[in-house]
């Protein structure tokens, strides 16, 4: 595509899912991939909650021994370390949902828009023009099992390019494992779980963002009778109560 229909590459992408489909992974990896190089030190992880602030996240004053003092925050200083090298940066939010993302950002928030780069705003709390590089992108990530939590609002939707990630039981990595597991009770808990997904992604109170997630059967450890039964007790039956609180037959059954 040429002239005004031309695009430029999304530099922020939000990945929505229920919790165990590897949100995380995918984020990092996507992070490593367009690098072309597995670099930590251009990858920056927070994870949002309700006392998040733009103090924290930007700049603001913060109690000293001797008074106040105006200190930078983790996504002030990472824009001005990438802000002098040339290649991809990566700021990670976890559970970007929670925070409140116009008191986050503040005036930083219409910046983060693609067509917003190199723009300078002063900030809040400096006399000082900033902007955010063009090299850092922004991936966030939510938990669409939460139900304590509102959905994000169309400002923030239209600034982020959105991936919706569900289960991969079906996918050719997660059969590869499962073959490589080699255990018939694994294989008939892994076909429960799918029948299950099925009646959730089918119940109009929950749906596919309330499907139960591959990760949480994916280990480094030998998979035996122990390990199954604990995952089943304290992480499969825990979820299913939350899901159908109001319904303890379906629980049951």
């Amino acid at each position: 595509m040429t002239g005004k229909n031309k695009r430029k590459p999304y530099a922020t992408f939000l990945f929505a899912g229920p919790p165990g489909v590897g949100k995380t992974y995918a984020a990092k990896r996507l992070a490593y991939s367009i690098m072309g190089e597995k670099d930590t030190s251009r990858v920056k992880m927070v994870q949002f909650h309700q006392s998040y602030s733009y103090e924290d996240f930007i700049m603001g004053f913060r109690p000293t021994q001797t008074g106040f003092e105006l200190k930078t925050g983790v996504f002030y200083e990472f824009c001005r370390k990438a802000a002098d090298d040339d290649r991809p940066y990566f700021f990670i939010i976890d559970e970007i949902n929670r925070g409140n993302l116009s008191k986050i950002f503040g005036e930083l928030f219409m910046l983060i828009e693609n067509d917003k780069r190199g723009v300078e705003l002063q900030l809040l709390y400096a006399d000082e023009q900033f902007s955010i590089p063009s090299n850092v992108h922004i991936i966030g990530m939510m938990n669409t099992a939460d139900r304590s939590l509102a959905m994000l609002d169309y400002a923030l939707r239209r600034r982020f390019a959105f991936f919706d990630i569900l289960p991969a039981f079906d996918s050719t990595g997660f059969r590869a494992y499962r073959k490589n597991v080699n255990n018939p009770k694994f294989d008939k808990l892994i076909s429960a779980v799918q029948q299950l997904n099925e009646v959730i992604a089918n119940d109009e109170s929950l749906g596919e963002g309330f499907c139960i997630g591959h990760s949480y059967f994916c280990t480094n450890v030998t998979i035996n009778d122990e390990w199954l039964k604990s995952v089943v007790e304290f992480e499969l039956i825990p979820l299913v109560k939350e899901y159908w609180f109001d319904e303890p037959t379906k629980v049951k059954t």
